[in-house]
């Protein structure tokens, strides 16, 4: 019997580093993988108990199986188990809530930044702005605009809608939330690694819903820096977006076609 129970706490252990992920995805920001953490331990823990149900089901139904007529002696109580099976399960719920409450509290932190992005959703498409700068991307339909950051540094995102309920979501992030009409939602990122990442909306917003994507681009800081700077001169902004024209958003005040321009 022992040693049944003991089946699933060994193959854990022995398992070291390769902690299953249970079908999620780590992710790339520092909320994300707190997130995931969680959710692996979460997964455990309905292993682990799961496990010990079906062994303690398995054991009553051997053990005390039908062995003949006799009525067996009855018991009216049982005061250490009923203290165990009610006092567990309790410490149990209290150990998830904490544990959920240190990682919720880190995923809505907003502390103090450096960088913001104000992120509008409109119908069908996105505006970046970088406050204190010139820089603002736009895109919309076909197009897709993307918003540029800087790995390894806390962001601060202001989300709003100019019309209808929109959803930001970008899924290397585990990350979605709404953009509400009159709301300013704010939540912070940081990225872990450099790259560029698929978002889209997520909540029906009309006919042209399904065309509302844009892109995250995570760069380093030197190149983010440079991007900015590329916005401080108009007329250097607007020549390096003729260079690149037919791409996909639009930057402003230059209002010419163009990508994200950041190499």
């Amino acid at each position: 019997m022992r040693r049944a129970a003991a089946l699933p706490l060994a193959a854990l252990a022995l398992s070291g580093c390769t902690v299953p992920t249970f079908g999620a995805s780590a992710g790339d920001t520092t909320s994300s993988r707190s997130v995931y953490h969680l959710w692996q331990g979460f997964s455990i823990g309905a292993a682990i108990i799961g496990t010990l149900v079906l062994v303690l089901l398995a054991w009553a139904i051997l053990r005390y199986r039908r062995k003949g007529d006799a009525i067996p002696t009855q018991y009216q109580y049982h005061i250490p188990l009923e203290l165990t099976y009610t006092i567990v399960p309790i410490l149990i719920v209290f150990g998830l809530f904490a544990a959920t409450m240190v990682v919720e509290n880190k995923e809505v932190a907003n502390p103090p930044t450096k960088v913001t992005i104000d992120v509008n959703a409109f119908q069908w498409g996105w505006k970046f702005s970088y406050p204190g700068t010139n820089a603002v991307v736009v895109g919309q339909t076909t197009q897709t605009p993307v918003m540029v950051m800087p790995v390894n540094t806390d962001v601060h995102i202001n989300l709003t809608s100019t019309d209808v309920i929109h959803g930001f979501y970008v899924k290397a992030f585990n990350f979605s939330r709404y953009a509400l009409p009159g709301i300013d939602n704010q939540f912070t990122f940081r990225a872990v690694n450099t790259g560029t990442f698929f978002g889209q909306c997520t909540q029906l917003c009309g006919l042209y819903h399904s065309l509302m994507f844009f892109k995250v681009k995570v760069v380093s800081a030197s190149a983010y820096q440079t991007w900015l700077a590329g916005f401080t001169n108009s007329a250097a902004a607007q020549a390096a977006a003729a260079a690149q024209a037919g791409q996909s958003a639009t930057y402003v005040p230059t209002k010419v076609t163009n990508s994200s321009g950041v190499k």
